[in-house]
Order: C-alpha cells, then sequence, then structure tokens
C-alpha cells in the first residue's frame, strides 16, 4: 500500500510539473498542451470518436501474437543452442550478431517481403522479440549448476529426459527474464512498425502528428506507457515473485 501510495504521489507531481511548464509556455502551448486536454482527448478517443479504441484492440492483437510466437522461437532455439556445441558456435554467433539489429531495420525488408500490412508488422515483432528469449533460455540451461545435472544422472536421467526434466525446468527463472524482454522489444518493434504500416496506435501517433493534434499524441503516449506499467505490474511481477518463491530466491 505504501508503495502504491509513493506511486500516485510522483506520478502526481509530474503532472503537476506537466502543468507548470504549459502555463509557463517554455514549449509553446500548442507544441506542449495541457495534461487536462491530453485526458480530455483520452476520453474522446475512447468514448466519444472510438479512435483510441480500434487503434488499441488492433495494437494489442498484434503483440499478442507476435509475442506468443517470439516466445516459443525464442524458446526452441535457445534449446537448441543450449544442447548443441555445433548449433551453439554456428547459428549461434548468427543470434548473437542478429540481436544487435535494431527491429525497425527490419522494417523496409519487411515491407518488401509481405507488401506491408499485418504480416510484416509481426514479421519485425517476432524478431524483435526472439533473440533476448533466445539467449535467456540459453544462458539459463548452460548456468544449470553442475551438482544438480551430477545428482539427476546418479537418479538415472539422461539424454532428452535430463534435458526436458531436470535443465529446462531449472532454467526457469532465466527464461522468465527472456520473456520480460521479449515483451519490451516487442512492445518497442510494434510501435515502430506501426508507423509506417496501417492502423494501430503507432499509426495513430503518426497521423496525429500530421494533422498537429499534439493532445491526441500525448494522450497515445500516455495509453503506451500505461501499457507498459500494466503488463510489468499487474502481470510479469505476480508471476516473477512465485517463480523465485517457488526455486527458493525470494527475500
Amino acid at each position: 500500500m505504501i508503495t502504491i501510495v509513493r506511486r500516485l504521489l510522483f506520478f502526481t507531481a509530474l503532472i503537476a510539473i506537466w502543468e507548470i511548464i504549459y502555463k509557463l509556455d517554455v514549449f509553446g502551448t500548442r507544441m506542449f498542451p495541457s495534461p487536462l486536454l491530453s485526458f480530455v482527448e483520452l476520453y474522446k478517443g475512447f468514448f466519444e470518436t472510438g479512435i483510441l479504441t480500434v487503434a488499441l484492440t488492433t495494437s494489442l492483437g498484434r503483440i499478442g501474437l507476435g509475442f506468443a510466437l517470439a516466445v516459443i522461437i525464442g524458446s526452441i532455439l535457445g534449446i537448441i543452442l543450449a544442447t548443441s556445441k555445433i548449433a551453439d558456435e554456428t547459428l549461434g554467433s548468427l543470434v548473437v550478431a542478429l540481436q544487435s539489429v535494431p527491429s525497425i531495420v527490419w522494417l523496409p525488408l519487411a515491407l518488401v517481403m509481405f507488401q506491408g500490412g499485418t504480416t510484416a508488422i509481426l514479421f519485425v515483432i517476432v524478431l524483435g522479440g526472439t533473440w533476448p528469449m533466445t539467449m535467456n533460455v540459453r544462458m539459463g540451461i548452460k548456468n544449470v549448476q553442475p551438482l544438480l545435472i551430477r545428482a539427476a544422472r546418479t537418479m538415472g536421467y539422461k539424454g532428452y529426459e535430463l534435458i526436458w526434466k531436470v535443465m529446462i525446468p531449472a532454467s526457469i527463472p532465466s527464461a522468465l527474464t527472456g520473456v520480460r524482454l521479449s515483451w519490451a522489444f516487442g512492445w518497442r518493434a510494434l510501435m515502430a512498425a506501426e508507423l509506417l504500416g496501417r492502423g494501430g496506435l503507432g499509426r495513430t501517433l503518426l497521423d496525429a502528428r500530421d494533422f498537429f493534434n499534439m493532445e491526441l499524441v500525448i494522450a497515445i503516449m500516455i495509453i503506451i506507457a500505461v501499457i507498459g506499467l500494466i503488463v510489468e505490474y499487474c502481470i510479469f511481477n505476480p508471476i516473477e515473485r512465485k517463480v523465485l518463491s517457488r526455486w527458493g530466491y525470494a527475500k
């Protein structure tokens, strides 16, 4: 409860500072609208015009599918890299190289390959989220305590049984970090891809800028940030606490 109160006070202070900057006309009232106007635009977008409702629904559908694919593909790749030395030395080096490539760089290629549309956006999301998931699953399996593996082998576990029943379960905390990073990179990739795509929060943001509707621009930025907070504190944090408690890492 104390943490919630502190956060509420902090964000209230930020809004107050925002209002002061608006009143002082530091950046120009048209370029930097007031909090009230931005929140009014939020209300209109959801409850009057419905433009933000449609955009948010579209974006959430895309990130849901893209994120799921990234986690599945990344987990499979991570397991392969962690259990095969040849794959780690060859495919692993490619994964290391690709994870340094910003997601937005793939967008021109995606537009050419898939002629734009949702498929191109999903392609960018998957590429953005797959590599961090891959690397964290790989490191999680490779960092399983050797004593645990030796103990499992003395109990008769070997081959795929050792991997599925011992190494993968022991790497869950690291995989959870990969899931969190996969979401973060995928969400950013989605916003970038939608700037050049159709529909969604990213495209609506670009359209609002073109019509110089800065209130809507800031309203969409608030939505993007709030979605990030909701996913982090309402989904990942509770899961993380349960996993750490289950694995004996809870404080």
